[in-house]
């Protein structure tokens, strides 16, 4: 299947697919000038499964179902406010202007044209959830596709949009913020219950999972397949790896690409979903019953092409910032002020380690704005081999991330606790 596409061109929980958004393989040639892309935030109707009534939604959309875009692409994004609230775009995996500090808040009704570039490859996601606690509906984001500059060579390459969703029994849609305690929990890929991709019997497929849940920090596995190749992770490519156990764990809005060989099968293989709570299932990949597409499986594939990133961190000469995730400091999204202090400020150019802690009785997700960072290991001697620009941490837990200070301005630090009621806290850092 091919739809149209804008050719603009993680351990058990915390240690421890897929018909709608396929993605073309095509090769989006590279710009030469800056290109335009209307997006909008607007109201829209979903099933949330067979014999359920739609629900009321909120969707940042673009014209098209997939938006691709080449490495390198100058943006233009046109964006326009369809909500009764005020959105800020923010980017995962693209370089836009921080929103709330050099990116006002579109009014409901508004419109504005914010410059981006798509400066690394990987998959990324746009979304105007930073002001959504307490608004009348959730928000669906946006996947983006930003191609590798050389081909990669799979078979299939498959958006895996996980998204979650708290009903009342009359099918209204809860916003996040708000306490769901009687709502039902609905899990949905790509915007279906438990959709069927069918599959060649030793097929390489690229697939690029996202979390677009609100709050949630998952696992997602494939039952019976042990084989799942991490590639890359949170845009950026990794030194590639057997996920442990064949499950990847993805805070709120974290991305994981991974290969995977479809095996000969007789009956589908189960996608699992395990949100600290129960494994339930999610979607299936299922033996297409045509013929193999290969005698055999592909030998396991290369590290993909680098993003540019220092291969080493300087930490001896690192600036070091002690970083609580919780405290007066940080502030609701809607109280958040850009004249507040910052939580810490750097040079450009200098190494950057934050020691973060989380002092709260729960699981907590920091997500890091404008720099993909490293998880350092336990004793500062080395660090995990992906980049990351989220990061979950147990209660009580303190973690040491670290990262080169390339762009300049002021940035967001997000964070918020792993839970559907609690708010979206926000403080800001200046690189120099």
């Amino acid at each position: 299947m091919r739809q149209p596409v804008e050719r603009i061109s993680r351990r058990t929980l915390l240690e421890g697919l897929a018909a709608g958004l396929t993605a073309s393989l095509g090769r989006p040639a590279v710009a030469a000038s800056r290109i335009g892309l209307a997006l909008e935030a607007r109201a829209e109707s979903l099933a949330l499964g067979p014999g359920r009534a739609p629900s009321q939604l909120w969707r940042l959309t673009a014209p098209a179902p997939l938006v691709r875009l080449a490495r390198d692409a100058a943006l233009d994004l046109g964006f326009s406010n369809g909500l009764s609230v005020a959105a800020a775009l923010a980017g995962r995996g693209l370089a836009l202007p921080a929103p709330l500090l050099g990116q006002p808040a579109v009014g409901p009704g508004g419109r504005t044209s914010i410059a981006a570039t798509a400066a690394r490859a990987g998959t990324g996601l746009l979304d105007v959830r930073l002001l959504a606690d307490h608004a009348a509906l959730p928000i669906r984001p946006l996947p983006v596709i930003v191609d590798e500059a050389q081909p990669v060579t799979v078979d299939r390459d498959e958006i895996f949009l996980v998204e979650d969703f708290r009903l009342r029994p009359d099918g209204n849609a809860l916003a996040p913020g708000t306490e769901a305690k009687d709502a039902e929990l609905v899990y949905a890929v790509n915007g279906q219950i438990q959709p069927e991709i069918a599959l060649r019997t030793h097929a390489r497929v690229r697939l690029r999972i996202i979390n677009g849940c609100h709050r949630a920090v998952i696992a997602i596995k494939i039952a019976d397949l042990d084989a799942v190749r991490v590639m890359a992770i949170d845009s950026q490519p990794a030194e590639p790896f057997l996920a442990r156990n064949g499950a990847v764990v993805l805070p709120p809005g974290g991305r994981t690409d991974v290969f995977i060989d479809m095996p000969a099968a007789k009956a589908p293989l189960q996608v699992l979903l395990h949100d600290g709570t129960a494994a339930r299932p999610l979607a299936r990949l299922a033996p297409s019953g045509e013929p193999p597409l290969r005698a055999a499986p592909l030998p396991p594939a290369p590290p993909l092409p680098a993003n540019g990133l220092p291969d080493k961190l300087d930490l001896g000469k690192a600036v070091r910032v002690d970083l609580a995730l919780d405290g007066p400091d940080w502030r609701p999204a809607v109280q958040f002020s850009a004249t507040s202090a910052p939580a810490f400020q750097a040079k450009a150019g200098r190494v950057v380690v934050l020691a973060l802690a989380n002092k709260t009785s729960g699981t907590n997700v920091v997500h890091l704005h404008g720099q993909p960072f490293r998880l350092l290991d336990r004793l500062d001697d080395g660090w995990k081999p992906y980049w990351l620009d989220t990061l979950a941490l147990e209660a009580g837990q303190t973690q040491r991330i670290a990262f080169l200070a390339q762009q300049s301005g002021r940035f967001l630090l997000e964070s918020m606790a792993a839970n559907w009621a609690a708010p979206r806290l926000l403080r800001w850092y200046e690189i120099a």
